[in-house]
């Protein structure tokens, strides 16, 4: 009897490269080098990176399940646009889930989530949102200090499943908040975060949730252009 030989595994080269075009792509959409609705063309795109085109749509592809791209039947990949129906479905289902998780953390968080909310509110609130080098949108750090004090006030419900919701509402909404921040360079941010932490830390499950809603609200009314606030 003939052993069967193993299967081989996919090259762990390929791989390393597919991972390498995805977050290139990725910064690069989220710094605004590709504006919303602009073509992502796999040909284009894999001349640029030095890679095959089988490389480049697998590394497409994953933006498309994140939610930082689009693809169109006939017409390849996309940029979302921000004033697509995509958004307002994005900033509802956050409405709709983020503030009962909250509810839960609030209730269930213990001494170590609140030292947690209170650390990453800190760098939050040190890090500079701005930077001249970095042009008119959020820096990297401001970003990934915003990311994660919502995802740390929302630690303390101990339910796995619920935070990879969030991970996945987050990032299928960053490309649209940070759009969004473009458009409303007057909005007080610093307050709205700051009265989240305030609230969750009061254990005052309806306020911070009341807040939260508040907060999520703005983001897509400014984003639609339904709090009358223009480009």
């Amino acid at each position: 009897m003939t052993d069967t030989p193993p299967r081989s595994p996919a090259p762990a080269g390929k791989q390393m490269l597919s991972e390498q075009v995805y977050a290139h792509l990725r910064d690069a959409i989220m710094r605004g080098d590709h504006a919303p609705g602009d073509a992502l063309k796999p040909q284009d795109l894999a001349k640029e990176e030095g890679v095959s085109l089988a490389v480049t749509r697998e590394a497409l592809l994953r933006l498309v399940g994140e939610g930082l791209a689009d693809r169109l039947p006939n017409r390849g990949f996309t940029v979302p646009s921000y004033s697509d129906r995509r958004w307002q479905e994005i900033a509802e289902a956050r409405r709709t889930v983020e503030p009962v998780v909250l509810r839960m953390s609030v209730e269930r968080g213990d001494l170590d989530w609140e030292s947690r909310v209170r650390a990453a509110h800190h760098r939050l609130a040190r890090t500079p949102a701005y930077e001249p080098a970095e042009g008119e949108y959020y820096t990297a750090a401001w970003a990934e200090a915003h990311r994660v004090f919502h995802r740390t006030l929302l630690e303390g419900c101990g339910n796995p499943v619920l935070l990879e919701t969030f991970d996945r509402l987050w990032t299928a909404s960053e490309l649209a908040r940070r759009w969004s921040a473009h458009r409303t360079p007057g909005r007080d941010g610093a307050r709205e975060h700051r009265r989240l932490e305030e609230a969750a830390l009061a254990r005052d499950a309806d306020t911070a949730a009341a807040v939260l809603v508040e907060h999520l609200t703005v983001t897509a009314a400014a984003l639609t252009d339904d709090s009358g606030q223009g480009v």
